[in-house]
């Protein structure tokens, strides 16, 4: 039983099929038009011919009339084809009409003049022969039966005829059939070696067709997704800019390893920060969600921030409010970017009255005790992008300082403004006093009046059509309060970070809120699921229909541009215009060359075969052809060199050197068109042997004047001498059709050897050697009208006796004519075919090297916003977009580091340009730290955020999560290590600023390690995080820590002695939250000297 799907085709590949054979049918489409035209212009030129040379119409009716209707029906097929009025199904049933047309012609040649020879019309059966298999629309098996019934019909009806009906046998008929044999069988089989061979490039072509239009479509999807990418995590009008600068620097950079070391280090070191003015901030904190946390399993963390958030994106949205980041629980977004709006105040106020009021329904319908505390601040900002490294569209400005304080001076449940914001506001909301001084020292400090918005629907209960069920007490008894969140919040079905990625048709606004109603009420209800078949659709199905409906539309274009000429050729030789992807073109590798060679070696064997039948002198023939043969044997050797090695690997072990000559041979015009160039001369000069190199007696002996007795003895003689003749033209045809076996050799070379072949010919027959025809002329006149008068018979009579197709001087100068037309018009058509393929492998080069470059930028883009291992998980071939991304680690080291003395050093003036150039040295810190990530030193390094000067770095994420054994925390203790090392280079590069800089700015280091959890939320603006109380003690390390000093707890310090490092005990500090926690500081001298052999 055959293997399954061995002989099963799946769908996609049955469309694949369909579509090849619809490409088939139009790539045949040309041809068969060349050959209606070529049809129509013989039967013109028959025509014409025979009324030029005052043929009588009444002696020849038949053949004047088998020509002029075959002239109407192929002008009927060609109106046909050309209009397509007729599908292409039919195109088989045009080819069957032509072919008999033909084949009727043919019969009419032999069989419309009294004189019936073997030789008769082979060339025209030769010629329908051959174009069945390189010119009709035929498949292969179809070809050979036509070609079949062509040969054998023509060798049975001549044997037939000649045998039984003719009043003599002709002289040496069984030589002559064989020859006609031979060359039918050469014909069928040259033809069907030019069928498979150019079936074979078709099925390339559609092949890298397919692939040109897939490399298309995949480049256009790898834009989409850069674009959705950038633009979830920054806004449009930064991201095209950072975009296009990276691209620039990719492009002009065309070495890959150096793409890749760019796209790896990112050095690029542009300010990409914008300065607005009448925008409002907004700082909100989920009250009472550490306590929560602490409580969550790493999956119910991550959905519940993602639910939350993704509400909070969804009012925003719905509110003209763009979100800033997240840090931890706290959600900070702006009004009036990129775009200015009138109503900013009005927009964040909203908001932060819809979020409260989210979490208020929260609260009722679980019974955990969460809130929402909101700060809103109006003022100025300059917000975009510093760094190299997790690129977060982020503001900076005294006024987002204050928006900040707003929030942690707010109270549970109200939104907090500042008096300029009550300004904006233009009595929208009610107010009450604030009394924020009392609460947040800042506040005190600036002297800040702040108020407390009154929520509309507080004071009027008809209002509030937002009625949440009561608090599931019950439920409450049985499950944790996590629980209850997280089954509550699942039932807003947020979207997923990244969701977009799998939409092809890019990252649209509507598709963010999961196609809800875009109202102001939160929705109780389960949202629709994900999971419907058409949501899980394969993402390779889709891409196949999108490619198939693609293909089909090229092929359909590819039909109605078969004769338009394309920018890429020119000129009837088609050259390619650009002078390089010609010489590409012609230096291609051409494996095929040796049967080529082998195909053109068998015409020769044919040659000599029918030469062989038919020559008297058959001893100068064999001399002739043991040395031309010695010539091609040669060729062959060269040719097939290196599987000679192969097969004979004993014998030709001293001869290392074969298969470099059979490379040679394949990879280099300079010796290829060497050998098809003797090659071709050899058949050439086999083809003219018997014209040339056999001397005949002439016709007329001296003592004609007396014809009558030796009439009948001297007739028969004559002929059998002279028959050779015609058959010598018949391999001169062969030898034309040598010429075109070299498929994809240079067309000028094929072009040139037909020409000067075929000069030589008409030379031979109309000039050196015109005697002997028209000699035999006499001899087939006198064998017809039984006297016989050398002097007495012209040309003219013997034409007009015999006919246009009868005539040997004629008869061999049209077939010639029609086989060098032929063969032009299949070269050209070959080498047309062949560019179109090698285009579009050129082509799909080009696009490979672009998706190249795009997919290194979509990765340098992903690894910015996540780290390289979850990157890995969202976009590439195996992307997992459908499930929350979150993990659970035992073992990380967390690093703050801030540069406390930045907030003095950022001012707002005219000097600065309102703190642009502040923001400009901060953007130079930060770059410089993210500098240090690309050391192999600190790859296991990995860049949380900056939060303000704040850098947030963690170690040991990439690692597998969740294994305990020995190794693996040997590797663990070596991280803290590690992350040690990089906080003293970053303390070296600050140093270094600050010389360049005549600042003097310090550092101020944080670290702590135990168990986190990481995870990416956030629809709008994805976003990797982690979560725990390891990141609030490091946070706090770096917060109660010193200037220029790296703080660390007490497990930390454990760790660093094992290790090497040496640490000062601080003592107890009070850590907010925590109590009382004692705390070393890392020396950083002893450290540079012991911690060194670390790396």
């Amino acid at each position: 039983m055959p293997a399954k799907g061995k002989y099963l085709l799946n769908d996609q590949e049955l469309k694949n099929e369909a579509l090849y054979r619809k490409f088939s049918c139009i790539s045949q489409y040309q041809p068969l038009v060349l050959l209606l035209g070529l049809s129509m212009l013989a039967c013109g030129i028959l025509l014409i011919l025979f009324f030029a040379l005052h043929l009588r119409a009444e002696h020849h009716s038949a053949f004047v009339g088998v020509v002029s209707g075959s002239l109407c029906v192929f002008l009927a097929v060609f109106v046909l084809v050309c209009a397509e009025m007729l599908s292409q199904r039919w195109r088989r049933l045009l080819g069957l009409i032509v072919w008999a047309t033909h084949l009727t012609m043919g019969y009419t040649f032999i069989f419309s003049s009294p004189i019936i020879l073997p030789w008769d019309q082979v060339p025209f059966f030769l010629f329908i022969i051959f174009t069945v298999y390189t010119m009709l629309p035929f498949q292969l098996w179809y070809a050979v039966v036509l070609s079949v019934i062509t040969s054998l019909s023509h060798i049975i009806v001549l044997t037939v005829h000649l045998t039984f009906y003719s009043h003599h046998t002709p002289i040496d008929l069984a030589n002559q059939l064989l020859s006609n044999a031979v060359v039918f069988l050469c014909g069928s089989v040259v033809g069907a070696f030019h069928k498979v061979l150019m079936e074979k490039t078709l099925r390339q072509t559609f092949q890298d067709t397919l692939r040109c239009l897939s490399m298309r479509m995949k480049l256009e999807i790898e834009k989409r997704q850069q674009e959705n990418l950038l633009q979830s995590v920054l806004p449009v009008y930064i991201s095209m800019k950072m975009k296009l600068a990276i691209m620039e620097r990719l492009q002009e950079c065309k070495d890959k390893e150096e793409q890749q070391r760019l796209v790896k280090d990112n050095n690029f070191h542009s300010l990409y920060v914008k300065r607005h003015e009448n925008v409002s901030i907004l700082y909100a904190d989920i009250v009472g969600f550490t306590r929560l946390a602490s409580d969550c399993s790493p999956k119910e963390l991550v959905i519940m921030l993602n639910e939350l958030f993704g509400k909070f994106d969804q009012i925003a949205k719905e509110n003209e409010c763009m979100r800033i980041k997240i840090l931890g629980d706290c959600y900070y977004c702006v009004s009036g970017l990129p775009v200015s709006l009138p109503k900013h105040a009005k927009n964040c106020v909203k908001m932060g009255l819809d979020m409260c009021e989210a979490i208020k329904q929260v609260r009722e319908a679980t019974g955990v005790d969460i809130n929402m505390r909101v700060g809103v601040h109006s003022g100025n900002v300059l917000c975009g992008v510093i760094g190299l490294r997790k690129w977060q569209f982020d503001v900076w400005s005294h006024d987002v300082t204050l928006a900040n304080h707003m929030e942690s001076g707010g109270l549970p449940g109200r939104v907090h403004i500042t008096e300029a914001t009550l300004k904006h506001l233009n009595k929208a909301y009610e107010v009450e006093d604030g009394e924020g001084h009392l609460r947040d020292p800042y506040l005190k400090e600036l002297n800040v009046q702040t108020y407390l918005v009154i929520d509309p629907q507080s004071k009027d209960p008809s209002l509030n059509s937002r009625s949440a069920p009561k608090p599931r007490v019950n439920d409450g008894l049985k499950m944790r309060a996590s629980v209850r969140m997280t089954r509550y919040l699942e039932s807003w079905g947020a979207v997923k970070p990244f969701a977009h990625l799998q939409n092809r048709e890019g990252f649209t606004t509507d598709a963010i809120v999961n196609g809800k109603p875009r109202n102001k009420d939160i929705p109780l209800r389960a949202a629709p699921s994900f999971k419907n078949p058409e949501r899980n659709k394969s993402q390779k199905s889709k891409f196949d229909e999108e490619l198939h409906n693609e293909m089909t539309t090229t092929i359909d274009e590819l039909s109605s541009k078969q004769w338009s000429k394309t920018e890429e050729s020119s000129s009837l030789a088609l050259w390619f215009p650009k002078k390089d992807l010609e010489k590409q073109y012609r230096s291609l590798d051409l494996p095929m060359f040796k049967h080529y060679v082998g195909c053109a070696t068998f015409i020769f064997l044919c040659i000599f075969l029918v030469q062989m039948f038919v020559t008297k002198n058959r001893q100068m023939l064999g001399m002739s052809f043991g040395v031309l043969v010695c010539v091609l044997l040669l060729t062959l050797a060269i040719c097939f060199a290196g599987h000679l090695q192969r097969l004979f690997p004993e014998k030709l072990s001293s001869c290392q050197w074969l298969p470099a000559v059979s490379e040679a041979v394949v990879k280099r015009p300079c010796v290829r068109l060497p050998l098809a160039t003797i090659t071709t001369a050899v058949i050439i000069v086999l083809a003219v042997f018997n014209l040339c190199f056999v001397q005949t007696p002439g016709p007329c002996p001296s003592d004609a004047a007396d014809p009558s007795p030796t009439n009948d003895s001297f007739e028969p003689g004559l002929e059998g001498d002279l028959f050779y003749l015609p058959y010598s033209v018949y391999c001169c045809i062969l030898s034309l059709i040598a010429c075109g076996v070299f498929l994809r050799v240079s067309f000028e070379l094929k072009v040139l050897f037909l020409t000067l072949a075929s000069a030589a010919y008409y030379i031979i027959i109309l000039s050196t050697k015109s005697d002997l025809f028209v000699a035999y002329g006499n001899v087939l006149y006198t064998n017809n009208s039984g006297s016989w008068n050398c002097s007495s018979i012209d040309d003219d009579t013997i034409l007009k006796k015999l006919g246009l197709v009868k005539h040997p001087q004629v008869m061999s100068c049209i077939y010639i004519t029609l086989f060098l037309v032929t063969m032009l018009i299949i070269s050209q058509q070959n080498e047309s075919c062949f560019r179109q393929d090698f285009l579009l492998k050129y082509k799909n080069r080009t696009e490979q090297d672009e998706i190249e470059t795009r997919e290194n930028l979509n990765r340098l883009l992903l690894e910015n916003v996540l780290p390289a291992h979850v990157a890995a998980l969202f976009v590439g071939e195996n992307k997992k977009n459908e499930d929350l991304y979150y993990k659970s680690y035992d073992c990380v080291c967390v690093m703050f580091a801030s540069v406390p003395d930045f907030k003095e050093f950022y001012t707002e003036c005219d000097i600065n340009k309102e703190g642009l150039e502040c923001l400009r040295l901060l953007n130079e810190i930060i770059a410089d730290f993210d500098e240090l990530l690309s050391k192999p030193k600190f790859s296991g390094v990995e860049k949380i955020k900056t939060i303000g000067s704040t850098y947030m770095a963690a170690a040991g994420l990439s690692g597998t999560p969740g294994q305990e054994n020995n190794q693996d925390k040997e590797r663990q203790q070596a991280q803290i290590g590690i992350m040690v090392e990089f906080a003293i280079a970053l303390i070296g590069k600050l140093d270094g600023i600050n010389r360049h800089s005549f600042n003097s700015f310090r550092l101020r280091v944080g670290i702590n390690h135990g168990p986190v959890i990481a995870g990416v939320i956030g629809a709008r603006k994805p976003q990797y995080d982690i979560w725990g109380n390891t990141v609030n003690v490091a946070s706090r390390m770096e917060s109660t820590g010193e200037l220029g000093k790296i703080q660390v707890t007490e497990e930390t310090f454990k760790v660093l002695s094992k290790l090497g490092y040496s640490c000062d005990c601080r003592g107890l500090i009070n850590v907010k939250g925590k109590g009382e926690l004692k705390t070393f500081f890392v020396c950083t001298d002893m450290s540079k000297q012991q911690g060194m052999g670390l790396s």
